[in-house]
């Protein structure tokens, strides 16, 4: 996961978004199972089910990739392994920056499924993935805490 090259507004927000998704993928690195797994809150929400989430909500902003039920996305499956998410959440952010690299404008439309009309600007996505992958590593410091009482970054 490495920052752009080219303008500086794209290189600044790909910086900050790269700086994130490390920070995430980090925090399910070296938790065993079912600790991996476990709802830390009431919702369910668990580091595993962030990772796999935040690699869904990645490819359909970015790759334009369709999405089966959104709250499925949380949801870790008996076959997913710490291995198996983090493997898949860097190849998708690798992709991912590829789209980003190759985007000559960011106020052109960012990929999306077949829909009506133009998805939102490819700068609008990368904001909104900073909010989303924010968010989320705010959830995994509290969710690996309560495991381990692991902080920082």
């Amino acid at each position: 996961m490495t920052a752009s090259t080219g303008n500086d507004e794209k290189a600044t927000l790909l910086g900050i978004l790269d700086q994130l998704r490390e920070s995430v993928a980090g925090k399910l690195t070296g938790v065993p199972e079912p600790h991996v797994r476990t709802a830390g809150v009431a919702s369910g929400t668990n580091l595993l089910g962030l990772v796999r989430h935040l690699a869904i909500v990645e490819r359909f902003y970015f790759l334009g990739e369709e999405v089966g039920p959104w709250h499925a996305t949380m949801r870790p499956s008996a076959e997913d392994t710490v291995d198996s998410v983090l493997a898949d959440y860097r190849r998708t952010v690798e992709r991912a920056n590829h789209v980003i690299d190759a985007c000559p404008d960011l106020a052109l439309p960012a990929p999306r499924p077949p829909r009506r009309g133009a998805g939102p600007s490819m700068r609008w996505v990368l904001a909104h993935m900073i909010e989303e992958t924010g968010r989320h590593a705010g959830h995994a410091d509290i969710l690996r805490e309560q495991i381990d009482g692991s902080t920082g970054r």
